[in-house]
């Protein structure tokens, strides 16, 4: 078996090439990050967002971590740590955008629970009403019925023959048509007796 192994001077040039290379690339790594600005402004308007929307009363943890997250954010950015920036810029906007829609929820159902109280007074109200215009009627409709009835003329009796019941088989008669009759006895007809 036959190992192949470099002569001992050039490998000890290759390891300091490798070297120099790495240590080459990993500055170039560096100064080819550019500052995180766009991502710093971003995370800042929407903690400001989020702040608008009331989040420090309806999502204060979630307003925290942004928070936290973009002091970090600032610290990397000082540090000349680019990358680490620009990640935690971008965490903190995300628990801003987070924050923010907590807090819109929030409110919305603060509004939400006090239109169902105001809608719930209101219609105690109009029951109350309601009772009270039952009672009035129930007043009126007894204080009516307590008073003496107003007084009314007394008819007179109607007479007997108005009352009298039919002769059997009478029933429906037709009276005779007088149209055709002469003249001379509609003259006896009509007259009394």
């Amino acid at each position: 078996m036959h190992i192949f192994s470099l002569p001992a001077g050039l490998s000890g040039r290759i390891r300091a090439t490798t070297a120099t290379l790495a240590l080459t690339l990993a500055l170039a790594g560096c100064a080819t990050v550019p500052p995180p600005d766009d991502s710093m402004n971003m995370a800042q308007t929407q903690l400001q967002a989020a702040r608008d929307a009331g989040a420090a009363d309806y999502a204060p943890v979630d307003l925290g971590f942004a928070q936290d997250k973009f002091q970090q954010a600032q610290a990397a950015m000082a540090e000349r740590k680019y990358a680490d920036a620009a990640n935690l810029a971008e965490e903190s906007r995300a628990d801003a955008e987070l924050a923010r829609a907590k807090a819109r929820l929030g409110a919305t159902r603060a509004q939400i629970q006090s239109k169902i109280q105001e809608n719930s007074s209101l219609r105690a109200q109009g029951e109350q009403a309601e009772a009270a215009a039952q009672q009035q009627e129930q007043q009126a409709a007894s204080a009516s019925s307590s008073s003496p009835p107003p007084p009314t003329e007394d008819m007179p009796a109607p007479t007997s023959s108005v009352l009298s019941a039919p002769a059997p088989g009478a029933g429906f008669q037709t009276l005779p048509d007088n149209s055709q009759q002469p003249a001379s006895s509609s003259s006896t007809q009509g007259g009394q007796p």
